[in-house]
């Protein structure tokens, strides 16, 4: 038993170790996969006008990198010239809303939100960034409201019942 004690301690440690190493190992591919798409993209977009998802997508790792004044500009490259009827632009606007949301533009955040969810009413996600940016302004009632709308659409939505239970109790307790 007094020679078992070491190797235990020892194969614990391997075991950390292996799972310390694995994890970094995942990160650096994760982000070498990030950098790739970022370079990819930035040399293609440069060269000749791209596609709404092109635009989307960098647009996106910019704002992963919370380069929002870039990830802007790229997203409105995308909707820049683009035929409305082929593509699904909601995801587009939706992006830009968060991005000028993150740089605290809450109006013109409120208006992309409003424009995604006018191309998909069922759209969870602007729903629930467009409560979120109600929220940030104090606008408690319609914060509450969108909540709601999110809910009817999907009514599991974890965000948006926290959130309107929260919104709730605390249009009961300043009534």
């Amino acid at each position: 038993m007094e020679n078992s004690l070491p190797i235990i301690y020892l194969s614990v440690l391997l075991v950390i170790l292996a799972s310390a190493g694995w994890a970094v190992v995942r990160q650096v591919l994760k982000t070498r996969k990030v950098e790739t798409a970022l370079s990819r993209l930035e040399g293609k977009l440069k060269k000749e006008r791209g596609t709404v998802q092109e635009y989307y997508e960098l647009g996106s790792i910019y704002t992963d990198k919370k380069l929002f004044a870039q990830a802007i500009v790229v997203l409105q490259k995308a909707l820049k010239g683009v035929d409305a009827e082929e593509e699904n632009l909601s995801p587009v606007h939706n992006a830009l809303g968060f991005a000028y949301f993150s740089q605290e533009q809450y109006d013109i955040a409120i208006r992309e939100y409003k424009e995604a969810i006018k191309l998909n009413p069922g759209y969870i996600t602007a729903l629930n960034n467009l409560g979120h940016v109600y929220e940030r302004k104090k606008l408690t009632a319609q914060a509450l409201q969108t909540y709601e709308e999110a809910l009817k659409y999907e009514p599991d939505n974890l965000i948006a019942k926290t959130r309107a239970e929260s919104l709730r109790k605390r249009l009961v307790t300043s009534a």
